[in-house]
């Protein structure tokens, strides 16, 4: 009866051992995992006023005026980095024919639509004023290497400036301008 209860014993410590012992594995060290990553350029753009209304203030025939907020997020590589800001006007206010304001055809060629840019770094902002185009698209920043924005972004705008004719037809005209930003 000795030798049973002996026996019992050592089933129930070899028992309780056997957790402990199959936990350590063949060796003393911890297994470990990889976790890799590839970040790459990216870059992406807010606009926060999506429906502006140029405004006239000032004397008579004062030129039309309103500006456009966004914010702009950027990461371009550490060497040889690029990226931009550009636009483009993609729906003129008109065809320009009866003399109605037209960035493709206006009534005469003192008729513009212009901006200028307030861009923070890490952009370099386009020199303005700058004549927007229909055909083309035309810069508002650009970055060069290793550029990188704070995650919360850059608040950024572009000024507008619409030529007053007195030859344009009263009503309401609109035209629709894209922006396209992009990091390499």
């Amino acid at each position: 009866m000795r030798n049973m209860t002996k026996m019992w014993l050592f089933v129930v410590v070899v028992l309780l051992m056997s957790p402990l012992a199959h936990a350590q594995g063949l060796g003393t060290t911890a297994p470990t995992a990889t976790v890799a990553v590839a970040v790459n350029a990216e870059a992406a753009l807010t606009i926060q006023t999506t429906a502006l209304t140029l405004t006239q203030t000032g004397s008579n025939f004062a030129d039309y005026t309103g500006t456009t907020g966004f914010t702009y997020f950027i990461r371009t590589k550490e060497s040889g980095g690029t990226g931009s800001i550009v636009l483009q006007v993609t729906t003129d206010f008109s065809n320009g024919s009866g003399n109605t304001p037209s960035v493709a055809a206006p009534p005469t060629n003192t008729d513009t639509l212009k901006y200028s840019c307030s861009v923070p770094s890490p952009a370099t902002a386009c020199t303005g004023p700058v004549q927007a185009s229909t055909t083309a698209t035309t810069s508002v920043a650009s970055f060069g290497t290793a550029a990188h924005s704070p995650k919360a972004g850059v608040a950024s705008s572009v000024s507008w400036v619409l030529s007053n004719d007195p030859l344009y037809p009263t009503g309401t005209y609109t035209a629709t301008i894209t922006y396209t930003i992009s990091a390499a």
